[in-house]
């Protein structure tokens, strides 16, 4: 896809086969068709005009994009339109790590990750909210969760995170209850290094951006090693689904965004 991003950081597929994708440090939603053809733009601000940049972003039951970043001041959760009208918003804490961020379209729930902490002393959960901002509940702080990063709800409703920091993958049932892990650190066949961007396909299958070991790997519903859909990327960090299988792969390093068949 020839077109210029800087730190591009997080992607989503629209069912109408739209790649939205979020131009961090350009600040901006950028939305191309599948084969690559630029289609829109449209600046990530706030009212009173503070440009956001975005890290990632996931869309609702009915089209809007939510988008995670920081200000200079602060950081939010905002929801657009497809057109980038900004539809509302709300604050979460400012903490200095990276978020990610998925919607549970049944239960029309914002899922947000965050890290609290230093370096060495980092914790990690994934707050629920309503789109009102009203904080639900969270999951994952009895798992030992450090840095989880990317997020996402398959169509059993189950919550994956990865934790770039475990160098694993957590996975919930749709009440938040802890399942399984699935991953761990190394780069041999099924294992990870600093996992990033997390999405499923239509037949439970979980892909994972393992931006450590420069490829993406693809897992069963289990957590089991299927195959490796791509090793040769710079630093890849978010990936999605489209509606027909094309799985795309945003590479930050490089600064690209690549489209791979899956099957």
């Amino acid at each position: 896809m020839q077109t210029l991003f800087y730190s591009p950081s997080g992607v989503t597929v629209s069912d109408e086969s739209e790649i939205f994708v979020a131009d961090r440090d350009n600040q901006r939603i950028q939305v191309f068709t599948l084969q690559g053809t630029f289609v829109r733009q449209f600046p990530t601000v706030l009212p009173s005009e503070e440009k956001i940049k975005p890290e990632d972003m996931a869309l609702d039951g009915e089209g809007n994009l939510w988008v995670v970043g920081r200000t200079e001041s602060a950081h939010c959760a905002v929801q657009y339109n497809k057109q980038g009208r900004m539809l509302r918003r709300f604050d979460l804490q400012k903490t200095g790590w990276f978020r990610g961020v998925a919607v549970d379209t049944r239960r029309n729930h914002i899922l947000i990750t965050q890290t609290t902490g230093d370096c060495g002393n980092q914790h990690g959960e994934v707050l629920v909210f309503k789109p009102d901002g009203t904080l639900v509940g969270t999951v994952g702080q009895q798992q030992g969760m450090k840095n989880p990063r990317h997020i996402t709800v398959d169509r059993e409703g189950n919550i994956l995170v990865s934790d770039c920091r475990n160098n694993c993958i957590h996975v919930y049932n749709k009440d938040g209850q802890f399942m399984f892990p699935f991953g761990g650190e190394g780069r041999g066949k099924g294992q990870l290094w600093g996992p990033s961007g997390i999405c499923t396909d239509r037949a439970g299958n979980i892909i994972v951006a393992d931006q450590g070991n420069r490829r993406v790997e693809m897992f069963d519903k289990t957590g089991k090693f299927l195959k490796h859909i791509t090793t040769d990327m710079g630093w890849p960090c978010a990936v999605a689904m489209a509606p027909q299988g094309q799985l795309v792969v945003t590479d930050i390093e490089n600064h690209t965004v690549s489209i791979f068949p899956t099957y």
